[in-house]
């Protein structure tokens, strides 16, 4: 079942069952149409998991050097194929050319970094306790769990879908991808899957990422017994529908959700002093950015009840007065942002700028960005949900110790940032930063939470309900997710994997002592 062709599945052949067409819509003018792409059937989902069992074997069995052939000649792949894939997600998203062609490059990106990861060899944990006394021979290493159900992101049609970090590192683990193609851009999603599926052909012989399309698909994928690990990015309700099925299963398999986030930005009193122009001009660039649809956009912005907290808000104003419209991927996802802020402005949140922010202001899904503005004794719940689209609220305090009260009572988040004055809120800092390091996964300093590097100390995650995972897709333990530990006892080097053989080369901990 690979894709050599971008079309999944033939309309003909399914034995009298219904066929659903697969449509898509430009955000930019609300505009509708059918593709050439079907859902995928259950029947067709079975074959697909069968054909996914049997590739991962051949992933597995190649070794992790052919496997880090296979992600460099998709890094090349992915980054010659850089103009038809932003025509084609430009057209579905309505995101930038530039903010597109951006993402392909940081898909490309993952792929070769996990190539590095597995010609490194760290990834593996191999651990060797050499017999002592009556004591056996233990050698461990971890190993590919099995097929992995990928759930693609609306905001990032590459980066975070089928070219992205979940797939990335469950192919360099060695476990073959059933990707779910998002329906916000169904047709990237096939242009997508048949790069990766061209690439493991010519390489290993194989296709190693299966396209599945539908709503329906998504849920039997998720229950079909050979399938060993679910990842998503996207909504905590999805995640609930995604546990509902897990937990139906007669056999319970992990789910990786990156879900919603908060992530407050904490301005300290110096800092305001010292760069409120600069601060406002950052902040304003980070929540509207790819119009503020990113799960790492700040939410809310504690910025001190002082004249250069003043500057902040004005510089802020001036901007969004000033901003152009912000495409939103999709209806339901414009209709979710104006109820968001209007859910705000009843909790007692006061518009800062424009007088009516959040109407829509053109054709299609287009909208104004919004500045809310409240005292931190009057934040509600309502203003600290997740609003994805181009809002703010900027929540004003007068003493320090009320944002760290604020701060303990908030929803976990993927980022808290901190804007600080060296000489001026040393003190502070360290009374947030007690509280933060409890309450997300990357605190962030005089910095601003978009942009997320792809690295190997990268961590993209944080407590629930921004994710319920320990490593997550971006960075190189991601690949940890998809790997599992298995013990070797006075086994016979004849029988055992290469790296855990004597004359290995990979990191290793051999009788407790650390080797590079």
């Amino acid at each position: 079942m690979g894709l050599r062709d971008p079309r999944p599945h033939d309309r003909t052949g399914r034995q009298g069952s219904a066929v659903t067409t697969v449509h898509t819509t430009d955000p930019r003018t609300g505009r509708t149409v059918a593709t050439d792409l079907v859902e995928t059937t259950r029947e067709e989902v079975d074959a697909a998991v069968a054909v996914a069992t049997a590739d991962t074997a051949v992933l597995r069995d190649a070794g992790r050097l052919a496997r880090a052939r296979l992600l460099e000649e998709l890094a090349a792949r992915v980054s010659g194929a850089k103009e038809t894939l932003v025509e084609a997600a430009a057209r579905e998203t309505g995101l930038s050319a530039a903010r597109l062609a951006g993402e392909v490059d940081r898909s490309a990106h993952q792929f070769g970094l996990f190539a590095e990861v597995l010609r490194e060899g760290g990834y593996l944990e191999v651990m060797v306790d050499h017999a002592d006394g009556a004591q056996p021979e233990v050698r461990r290493m971890l190993v590919p769990v099995g097929p992995v159900a990928v759930f693609g992101a609306s905001n990032f049609p590459f980066a975070f879908s089928v070219l992205g970090g979940d797939t990335a590192s469950a192919l360099a683990a060695g476990c073959a991808v059933l990707a779910k193609g998002h329906p916000a851009h169904p047709r990237t999603s096939a242009v997508s899957a048949a790069i990766v599926a061209a690439a493991a052909e010519d390489v290993l012989g194989v296709a190693a990422l299966h396209l599945l399309l539908g709503f329906r698909a998504g849920l039997d994928v998720v229950g079909h017994p050979a399938v060993r690990a679910v990842t998503l990015t996207g909504s905590v309700a999805a995640a609930r529908g995604i546990l509902e099925v897990i937990g139906r299963r007669e056999e319970p398999i992990p789910f990786f959700g990156e879900l919603s986030s908060i992530n407050p930005l904490v301005v300290l009193p110096g800092a305001a002093r010292r760069r409120a122009g600069e601060i406002a001009d950052g902040l304003f660039t980070s929540f509207t950015g790819s119009g503020g649809q990113l799960c790492t956009k700040p939410g809310l912005a504690f910025v001190p009840r002082t004249e250069h907290g003043d500057r902040i808000v004005d510089g802020l104003r001036s901007q969004v007065e000033e901003a152009p419209d912000h495409v939103l991927l999709s209806g339901a996802i414009r209709d979710a942002f104006l109820g968001g802020v209007e859910r705000q402005v009843q909790a007692g949140a006061e518009h800062v700028a424009p007088t009516r922010p959040g109407r829509p202001a053109s054709d299609g899904f287009a909208v104004r960005a919004a500045l809310l503005e409240t005292e931190v004794s009057r934040l509600r719940p309502e203003h600290a949900e997740e609003c994805f689209g181009p809002v703010l609220t900027v929540v004003r305090y007068g003493e320090v110790g009320e944002v760290v009260d604020v701060l303990r009572d908030l929803a976990r988040s993927l980022t808290v940032s901190v804007h600080a004055d060296p000489d001026e809120d040393r003190a502070a800092v360290d009374d947030v930063l007690a509280v933060a390091v409890e309450r997300t996964g990357r605190v962030v300093f005089d910095g601003y939470p978009t942009g997320v590097r792809v690295s190997w100390a990268q961590h993209h995650g944080g407590p629930w309900p921004s994710t319920n995972s320990q490593h997550t897709s971006v960075g190189a333990t991601a690949i940890r997710r998809f790997l599992r530990p298995i013990a070797y006892q006075n086994a016979p080097e004849w029988v055992l994997p290469a790296e855990l053989r004597d004359d290995a080369e990979v990191p290793r901990r051999v009788d407790g002592v650390l080797r590079a």
